[in-house]
This record gives C-alpha cells, structure tokens and sequence, in this order.
C-alpha cells in the first residue's frame, strides 16, 4: 500500500471537500438534494470510480457518522423555534414514533413477501428506511424560495427532527431479535420509555446549562462561545448513551432547548453550529459514497425499485393519512404533500451499517438496497416537491400567484 505524506493527504482531503460542495451546489439547481452530489463524488473518488479510493471499513465510517449527525440534530434543534414545535408537538410526535413504526411494518412486511426475508430480517429493513429527512427538503424549498403554509413546514421539521431516534430504537430491536431470539417483548418496551426519558431529561438540562454558561462568563462574544457549543452537543449525547438513554434524541433536544433562550453569543453561534452541520454532512455523505461501489447496486435494482414504491406510495402516505387522521387543520392535501415530501437522507444509510458491523447474514444486500432506495427517493420524490406544493395548494396563496 503507496504512504501518502500528510501535506498530501490533507491538500486531498480539502480538494475533496471542495469539489462535494461544488457537486451538492450542482444537484441543487437542478432541484435535487445536495446529498445526491455528496454522494456521487463520494463514488466518483471510490474503488469503481476514476478516484480509485479504497474504502471498505463500515466501523470507521459508522463512527464518522454517528458523530456528524450529532452536530446535524443540533443545529437542527438550534434552528427550531418553540412556537412551531408546540403548535404541532402532538401529530408531530405521533408521526414521529407511531408513524415510523406503521411505515416499519409495512415495508417490513413487503420485503418477507418480495424478497422472501425473514420477519426480524425483514422488520430491520423496514427500520432502516422508515426515518425522514427535512434538511434535504428544505434545502431544495430555500433554492426556490418558495414559502410552506406554517403549520406543513413546521409539522415537516418537527417530525424530521425527532423521529431518527424512533428508527434507531427499532433497528437495535431488530438486530436484538436477529441475535438473541429470547429477549422479551416488554423488555424492550420498558427500554424505550428509559432511552426517550433519559435522553429528552438530559438534552434538556445540557440545552438549558449552555446559554446559562455563555451568560455568566466572559466567553460570551469570543471564539470560546463556539467550543462551548460543541461541548455541549457532545456532552448531551455522551451522558444519555452512558445512562442508558437516545444520545441523538437528546442531541437535538439540546438544541432544541437552547435555540429557544436568550443570551449574547446566539446568533454567532446558531451561524457557526450551521457551518457545523454543514460540514458534517459534507464529511459524512462523502464517506457513505467512498463506501459504495456502484456495481454492486446492479444486484439489487429490483429488489430496490420494489421497496422504493412500496415505501413510497403505501407505507409513507398509510402512515401519515392514520397519524393526522385526528386533527382537522391538516386536509387531505396538506396529508399527501407531507406524505411525499418525505425523503430519505442520511440516518437510513447510516443505520444500514449497523447489520453489517453486527455481522447480521444479508447484512450486504440490505446495505445495498437502502443505498439504493435513497438515491431514488431523491431523484423522484426531490424534483417534484416544488411542483406538487404549488398544485396541492400548500403554499401562501400570494406564492401560488407568484
């Protein structure tokens, strides 16, 4: 194996950074997510690509990731204004948790008769995909400037922000069943009510203790404002897996409660946590791409197509239609906008790793068909939401006249 000097390391790593920026810009434009281009250089720079990069150790890339999407569920949280997350906190948080497991199921069900899958096999595929994405949502509503009606927008990031760590507590279920067959089904009942207890308590008390932090010291307009904001992300998400509760939920809690005090250095620190996020998933997509060799997405175009549409046209718009069914200021149209606007991202590729790291058997082939179901979701679902927002008449009426 050729050693590379560090000097040459480090001008590769920035040139790479560089051209996926560059390349999610692209894809934006042309309505797509920005992870459509991360994820394309990422493969253009891997082993099938003129790159010719090398990079199988799903380990280190789970680590990566795990990390990033901290800093990505807190901004989010940062970005998140309390009035929003009360006025939809109830239907959000049931198509956070119920509506995950409803589009769980359905997949789950579809892969055992698709693709022949067992019932836990199946279930964490399910798991894997059920989770949505708001940042790729958004980012293509910003390049178009087009304005959700509040209640849709803020019910989108509100349940996107808090639904990852519904997703993952199945996934760990799933692959506890895969590989300890006699776990009780209460255990793993009184696990989630611990995990999402602890985590919410502890990202509370660490969003809280930050403002009060920046407040009473002299770091209120320095540099130091910004290290203290990343200790505090990662403490959040430190001190809750420790005890036993959602490192993420409480990550996005933290932020969500910090977002929403007042103190000196908030405006320059939600600035630098957007960069944070940012970056991380420039990091993050770019090593999920250097980890996929597009050949072996050959193998699964069925078994993906299949997947895609169910996830799409049944188990999405099944869950939202019975989680919203409740409350009256949603309308059919605003239910089928939010069903479709519902896009995979980064977590379910993420979450894709953990069968492989837990040596699952059909680890591979389902990392392969997440991969691919994403990148379709994108591609259908990314350049049709603009058009059917403005059909469905989910926006402000003076941008329907726009």
């Amino acid at each position: 194996m050729p050693i590379v000097s560090p000097e040459v390391a480090l001008l590769s790593v920035g040139i790479l950074l560089l051209l996926t920026v560059l390349a999610g810009t692209l894809s934006s434009r042309f309505g797509l997510p920005a992870l459509i281009g991360f994820l394309a250089l990422g493969m253009l720079a891997g082993v099938d690509g003129p790159g010719g990069i090398s990079f199988d150790d799903y380990l280190v890339t789970q680590g990566i990731s795990v990390a990033c999407l901290i800093f990505i569920l807190f901004s989010g949280g940062l970005d998140t204004e309390w009035r929003n997350v009360r006025r939809v906190a109830v239907p959000a948080l049931l198509l956070a948790t119920l509506g995950v497991l409803l589009s769980a199921g359905v997949v789950g069900a579809a892969a055992m008769l698709i693709l022949g899958f067992g019932p836990f096999q199946g279930f964490l595929l399910g798991a894997i995909v059920a989770s949505t994405d708001a940042a790729a949502v958004f980012a293509i509503l910003r390049s178009s400037d087009m304005k959700l009606n509040a209640d849709v927008r803020a019910l989108i990031e509100v349940e996107s922000g808090s639904n990852d760590p519904m997703a993952i507590f199945l996934v760990g279920a799933a692959l506890l069943f895969l590989t300890t067959p006699d776990v009780s089904v209460l255990t793993l009942g009184s696990d989630f009510i611990v995990q999402m207890a602890a985590g919410a308590a502890i990202g509370t008390a660490a969003g809280w203790l930050m403002p009060e932090i920046l407040k009473r010291s002299k770091y209120a307009h320095g540099g130091l404002a910004f290290v203290i904001s990343i200790a505090t992300a990662l403490i959040a998400y430190g001190c809750a897996q420790i005890v036993g509760g959602n490192g993420f939920l409480a990550a996005y809690v933290a932020g969500l409660m910090a977002g929403n005090r007042g103190y000196a250095a908030k405006p320059i620190v939600a600035t630098f946590q957007d960069g944070m996020a940012w970056l991380a998933q420039v990091a993050m997509f770019l090593t999920l791409g250097l980890l996929i060799a597009p050949s072996n997405l050959v193998h699964v175009i069925g078994p993906g197509l299949a997947i895609t549409f169910i996830l799409m046209l049944v188990a999405r718009p099944l869950s939202v239609f019975l989680c919203l069914l409740p409350f009256r200021q949603f309308g059919w149209r605003s239910k089928l906008f939010i069903s479709w606007a519902g896009l995979r991202g980064a977590v379910p590729i993420v979450l894709a790793t953990f069968p492989i790291v837990a040596g699952v058997p059909g680890a591979f082939a389902i990392f392969n068909i997440v991969f691919f179901v994403v990148l379709l979701c994108s591609l259908i679902q990314g350049p049709t939401i603009n058009w059917l927002a403005r059909r469905l008449g989910v926006v402000p009426a003076e941008e329907q006249r726009a």
